[in-house]
């Protein structure tokens, strides 16, 4: 379990309210000031949301879910994200997901969170409970893509693909399409390893050209 940055947090409490065999999992809560510090070590990274816009990721309801995850927690760390039970996870926080998965509710728009773990929880369970999946590779880290997307973006604002003064904006798309891949830790290599030589192209033939008007 993983918590970041909590308000009034009070473990003195939280284990009073804790069952039996709810206590090991309480002992060892992990805090993090930041998000991106939370999913540093994760592999594959699920947003829970009640909203399904048109411009988010894959939507998957927790059935659909749960027998992704059975495959790819073989040799990955997965990590699932739950926002703040007044407001979910807002869309940045959600940028950070590889996809995401909503609880189909009927006319109630939404759970409480201890709901929506529950729901989830539950649905792995049963879905890994008689399963013998197939291997999945390990697939690269949070941090690993996460420097990915910064290099690329770096390669596109320079060949002017994307609008510099908001950078940001205009990549989430291809963020998206790219956090649907499963890229493997190698894969980003080699996407890290074309995006430095792009770069140092383009580097050494504006010396070139500089030294060309000089002449």
């Amino acid at each position: 379990l993983v918590v970041v940055n909590p308000k009034n947090y009070d473990l003195e409490r939280i284990q009073k309210m804790a069952t039996v065999a709810a206590v090991e999992i309480v002992e060892n809560i992990k805090i993090y000031n930041t998000l991106q510090e939370a999913l540093f070590e994760f592999n594959w990274v699920v947003g829970t949301t009640a909203r399904t816009g048109s411009h988010r990721q894959t939507i998957r309801d927790p059935r659909q879910l749960a027998e992704e995850l059975v495959d790819i927690s073989q040799n990955n760390k997965i990590a699932i994200l739950f926002g703040p039970e007044d407001k979910g996870l807002a869309n940045r926080e959600l940028g950070y997901c590889h996809t995401a998965v909503t609880i189909p509710t009927g006319k109630c728009t939404s759970l409480n969170l201890a709901q929506a773990v529950m729901v989830i929880c539950y649905e792995i369970f049963v879905a890994g409970k008689d399963l013998s999946p197939p291997f999945t590779p390990r697939l690269a880290s949070f941090y690993e893509l996460e420097g990915m997307y910064e290099h690329l973006k770096e390669v596109l604002i320079k060949i002017d693909f994307i609008d510099p003064k908001n950078p940001d904006y205009w990549f989430q798309n291809i963020k998206r399409f790219l956090s649907r891949l499963k890229l493997l830790s190698r894969e980003v290599k080699i996407i890290r390893g074309i995006c430095r030589q792009l770069l140092w192209y383009m580097e050494t033939h504006h010396r070139q050209d500089q030294t060309k008007a000089a002449d």
